[in-house]
């Protein structure tokens, strides 16, 4: 049974309200999370979001529609191309001496190395996240990454609200039978060779792809999930690099080029010049078919042992000028309304971090898709993901092996 939840007074809650940090319990009481409401009324929530993507910023203009019905706040999309670059400009504004209610970002769309940086270097506000109302629908057994971020465990510093896996897809009628491992890929590279690719790294496909490698064939997957040092790079990478040069000479224009994304390696393989694409979400093929943008003889696919997994966040910076509106936000991106449209690949097609087992009937019926073509069949374990300070030497080496 739950502990019951404490009891604050009046001060407490309109603390909280404007953003104050204080345990996680303080928001699960009924009254302080009116308070939260109101406070948020009328307040503009700078959300600093990829928008690479048409289908991605139609659902935030959805959200934003839906937030200034039901809760009086206007929620206003800055695109963005690089989640680093808000990371700058949040440490610049700390090293400026911008306090609390000072800031320029509200909200930010988060995962990863960035997330690290920012936990370590005092940029976020929280512990918030566990404390939202809808967090109790999260599926954080069955799901663990939803807790823990690259590693670095979230300690409510961020809230989820997406579920990402490395996925392979491909038309079947050209390819018959998917590759099932990193190896197999390279035997098929071999054997057709100048149809396969990935993105050039630092993109964020191309860097995945390098880390299923390295999880696939590191001495010690375990070591993968410590902060890397030195030698422990040097022992782990080293079956990857021979692995890599051996792939190289049998990728697309042998290896000389790479795509700059995984848009571009999508429309090679719908085009017939690769025989196979990557993402990270497992519905997007199934997305692309019902767009008419790939044929219905696509199928996609999770390599048998399993493959990268992890989830997305949203976070809000220490200095959030909205921060009960960042919050109520960040409540309506879990509820069960929200969560099924954005897993509908009408309009997304992002996996839901909810437990659909624990939702209300009515709730679950939401997230009934059917055996749409596209969709993964057969899913595949999720492997973590290496602890987040390997991404930097991980693309360093790279770029300095490959990128010329």
């Amino acid at each position: 049974m739950p502990h019951p939840p404490p009891r604050f007074s009046r001060r407490h809650l309109l603390l909280a309200a404007a953003g104050t940090t204080l345990n996680p319990a303080w928001a699960q009481t009924a009254t302080a999370w009116t308070e939260i409401d109101k406070a948020a009324r009328g307040q503009t929530v700078y959300w600093n979001a990829w928008a690479g993507s048409e289908q991605t910023n139609a659902y935030l203009q959805w959200v934003a529609q839906q937030l200034k019905a039901s809760h009086g706040l206007t929620l206003q999309h800055v695109k963005i191309t690089d989640t680093a670059d808000v990371v700058k400009r949040v440490r610049a504004e700390k090293a400026a001496g911008r306090g609390a209610g000072e800031g320029t970002v509200d909200l930010v769309w988060i995962n990863g190395e960035n997330f690290a940086t920012m936990k370590r270097e005092g940029l976020l506000f929280g512990p918030y996240a566990e404390a939202l109302p809808n967090f109790r629908w999260v599926d954080t057994r069955g799901k663990p990454t939803t807790l823990n971020d690259f590693s670095v465990p979230t300690e409510g510093m961020e809230s989820p609200w997406g579920m990402a896996q490395f996925t392979l897809f491909a038309d079947s009628q050209r390819l018959p039978k998917p590759p099932q491992s990193m190896q197999a890929l390279l035997a098929l590279a071999r054997s057709q060779p100048g149809r396969i690719t990935y993105p050039r790294l630092p993109d964020f496909h191309g860097t995945t792809f390098v880390k299923q490698a390295l999880v696939e064939l590191a001495p010690d997957a375990k070591a993968l999930a410590r902060p890397v040092t030195d030698a422990a790079f040097a022992a782990q990478t080293a079956p990857l690099w021979p692995f890599l040069d051996a792939l190289r000479p049998h990728l697309w224009r042998a290896g000389k080029q790479f795509p700059q994304n995984a848009a571009a390696v999508r429309q090679m393989m719908a085009d017939g010049e690769l025989l196979l694409a990557i993402t990270f979400n497992p519905n997007e093929a199934a997305n692309e078919i019902a767009a008419k943008r790939l044929p219905a003889s696509v199928v996609s696919w999770q390599f048998e042992k399993g493959t990268i997994g992890n989830t997305h966040f949203v976070a809000i910076p220490y200095n959030a000028r909205a921060k009960a509106g960042a919050q109520v936000v960040a409540n309506f991106l879990l509820s069960p309304a929200a969560q099924a449209r954005k897993a509908d690949i009408a309009h997304w097609g992002d996996p839901t971090v909810l437990d659909l087992a624990r939702l209300p009937a009515a709730d679950r019926a939401l997230f009934q898709t059917g055996n749409l073509p596209g969709l993964v069949t057969k899913g595949a374990p999720t492997l973590p993901e290496p602890h987040a300070s390997w991404v930097d030497p991980l693309e360093k080496e790279w770029a300095r092996r490959y990128g010329v």
